[in-house]
């Protein structure tokens, strides 16, 4: 059984990996779909660092796929504070989470609808890297 929930702002999936094969599983699943990696944000060690909280593991990834960022930011180069387009992958209480942002979503706040075919394009790409992940087993 897999355990999959949508947000307004995305998708979220507990996967059948641990925390360290889901990362690499995304990385690579995110270059086969036409994305490279801007950033990778590790949450868990910043808070530990900074707050003094212990979260779990958790890396988000700054995915960016560049035909379609440079299409939307030629339509409006404030655009890119909505970009890259983030993947988290989490692990806590023994459960492995992938999650894709939904660009439809971010496209909204833009107000830009002539770019609705990038945002579906994307959205499509990334939910296929979320499917790619297989159903749920345990780790």
């Amino acid at each position: 059984m897999t355990t999959t929930t949508r947000h307004s702002y995305g998708t979220s999936r507990e996967v059948a990996l641990d925390f360290p094969a889901a990362v690499s599983r995304a990385k690579a699943l995110l270059a086969e779909h036409g994305f490279g990696i801007l950033c990778e944000i590790d949450v868990a060690a910043t808070l530990r660092a900074k707050a003094g909280v212990d979260i779990g593991d958790y890396v988000i990834l700054g995915a960016c796929k560049p035909d379609s960022a440079r299409i939307a930011l030629a339509a409006d180069p404030d655009v890119g504070l909505l970009l890259p387009c983030n993947v988290i992958v989490r692990r806590a209480a023994g459960h492995t989470t992938v999650g894709v942002v939904d660009a439809d979503a971010m496209l909204a706040f833009t107000g830009h609808h002539e770019l609705a075919p990038i945002a579906a394009d994307v959205n499509s790409r990334l939910t296929a890297i979320l499917e790619a992940f297989g159903p749920t087993a345990a780790v």
